[in-house]
């Protein structure tokens, strides 16, 4: 394969970066993923149709091509007894603790704890990156044709970006 077409597996390498030029997450070592499938956000998809191996595409993605907008009512707060001694910001959990006393909370979600106090724990269901801005800079290292196990699936695997379950790429989900 010449250019990028669905379906097809191409092979990725970038760095993303917030609105601001911060650096967000780096990508280094060439990652396959499904074009046609659920592996990448779809405006990064649609960048990367009919480009070339070797293209550098960059993309310009607002929250609502990424992550979606912040939603303060997936903030809530739990009792700190639920939690391990060790719980710190920055922790994730996925779901909520057995016990937990906030109602209508997502039950399925990656909570992520945002602040501890003597008494309770702040948790935010939000994506790590809702509400924010990116800028994506991506470089098309190689196309191969997708498998029709691939296509079935829609997607190529296990793939490492943790960044598109609503998890950060440092730092086990406990």
């Amino acid at each position: 394969m010449h250019e990028v077409s669905s379906p097809c597996v191409v092979s990725l390498t970038w760095r993303l970066e917030d609105a601001q030029s911060e650096w967000i997450d780096t990508l280094d070592d060439p990652t396959e993923f499904l074009i046609g499938g659920d592996d990448l956000l779809p405006k990064v998809q649609e960048a990367l149709m009919n480009q070339p191996v070797g293209a550098e595409v960059a993309v310009a993605l607002e929250p609502a091509d990424a992550f979606g907008e912040y939603d303060s009512s997936l903030v809530c707060f739990e009792p700190k007894h639920l939690f391990p001694a060790e719980v710190e910001p920055g922790m994730r959990f996925e779901g909520l603790p057995p016990g937990a006393q906030t109602p209508d909370m997502p039950a399925q979600a990656i909570y992520t704890v945002t602040e501890v106090y003597p008494e309770h724990v702040v948790l935010d269901a939000n994506h790590p990156l809702a509400g924010i801005g990116l800028r994506m800079y991506v470089q098309l290292r190689a196309i191969r044709e997708a498998s029709a196990e691939e296509i079935e699936r829609g997607s190529v695997g296990d793939s490492p970006v943790d960044l598109l379950d609503g998890e950060l790429p440092d730092g086990p989900l406990h």
